[in-house]
């Protein structure tokens, strides 16, 4: 006879116990705090466009919010594959870029395999492989924040990883990977079996041009967002473009209905505003120019940039101390001192003209 318990009088002993490998991991975070002006998280700092807001709104009308949305998501493929001059079987589209990256984590890594990267760099490139149980290797970049060649193919041909994550423009460095870096990685996978992945979430603010294409005879993938000058950081949209076969094994583990309705339109009509899109991307480019020049103008290290931040070094204050009186005047920026190659460096989005323009104002009357 099975006894029933009363749960108001039952006492928990024991908690369910946690994978002891996630015991070490510590959460992504990134302070969302209440500021008047806010450059922490390379977001856009340009809304949408009024005719994108009135579009969405009566195509969100539309919807059956009650029926599932359409799982291949394939008119956003097709949308996406048009502009990228690809077939749409070559197109994964995901919740933001970190859900691509989890995806390609749990169809090539997982447990007995390995991911490799290159620090400082993109932080949940190696946290999503920790969380799926994937093996991370650690390369280290040098003084001017590159990869070494020679370095790099020699860890692939020791360990053999399965994945091996490159950012370009590498945040949070904003420099890009070389042509001939990428070659020789992907000639080196070629005969080791890994997947060669190159994360381009601020490939539109490079003005270095890239040659490199999705084929079927290539072991390359790339991915790309929606949340940087497409202005949806809050609608969270990512994709992946790779070859078909990369595609087929990437959607095996991604969960049935994985991309709702509303994020489906969002990205679709992004797609159509491309003039709005250039004109902010070279307003972006234009005031990364001029906070570049205004910070060099300190005592301050300054990295060239091609993506929407720049990293810098304060030579005359500490960085936390400089993080933290620029919280308190409302500006919001982030603290990388801590991070591994990164000691005493801090990083800026570039924000709209007014935000740029308080933020250098600030930094000066705080320096001088």
């Amino acid at each position: 006879m099975q006894t029933r318990f009363d749960c108001g009088e039952l006492k928990l002993n024991k908690i369910p116990s946690q994978r002891e490998d996630l015991g070490v991991l510590e959460g992504y975070h990134s302070p969302q705090l209440e500021v008047s002006v806010r450059l922490n998280t390379n977001e856009s700092p340009f809304p949408l466009p009024d005719a994108f807001t009135q579009e969405f709104g009566s195509a969100i009308e539309k919807l059956d919010l009650n029926r599932y949305p359409k799982r291949s998501a394939s008119e956003l493929c097709v949308s996406i594959a048009d502009k990228e001059i690809l077939k749409e079987s070559e197109v994964f589209v995901a919740n933001g870029s970190n859900e691509v990256i989890q995806s390609i984590c749990l169809a090539f890594g997982g447990y007995g395999r390995s991911a490799l990267i290159f620090e400082p760099t993109y932080a949940m490139h190696s946290q999503i492989a920790k969380i799926t149980g994937t093996r991370v290797l650690e390369g280290f970049r040098n003084s001017a924040f590159q990869v070494d060649e020679n370095l790099a193919l020699e860890v692939i041909r020791r360990e053999r990883p399965e994945i091996v994550f490159l950012c370009s423009p590498n945040n949070p460095t904003g420099n890009t990977e070389s042509l001939e870096l990428i070659d020789a990685i992907l000639f080196e996978l070629n005969s080791t079996g890994g997947l060669l992945v190159v994360d381009e979430a601020y490939k539109e603010f490079s003005d270095t041009s890239s040659e490199l294409k999705v084929s079927e005879d290539s072991n390359l993938a790339f991915i790309r967002t929606f949340s940087k000058v497409r202005s949806l950081a809050g609608v969270r949209l990512g994709y992946l473009l790779a070859p078909e076969w990369c595609v087929n094994m990437v959607k095996t583990v991604s969960l049935p209905y994985h991309l709702d309705s509303v994020k489906q339109i969002a990205g679709i009509l992004a797609l159509k505003y491309e003039d709005e899109m250039k004109r902010n991307l070279e307003l972006i480019k234009k005031e990364r120019k001029k906070v570049f020049d205004g910070l060099l103008s300190l005592p301050m290290k300054v990295w060239p940039s091609e993506a929407n931040f720049l990293l810098f070094k304060p030579e005359s204050i500490e960085a936390y101390k400089l993080w933290q009186e620029l919280l308190d005047e409302g500006i919001l920026i982030r603290d990388c001192s801590s991070w591994d190659g990164l000691d005493g460096c801090l990083r800026v989005t570039i924000g709209s003209e007014s935000e740029n323009d308080t933020f250098l104002d600030v930094v000066r009357k705080i320096v001088k």
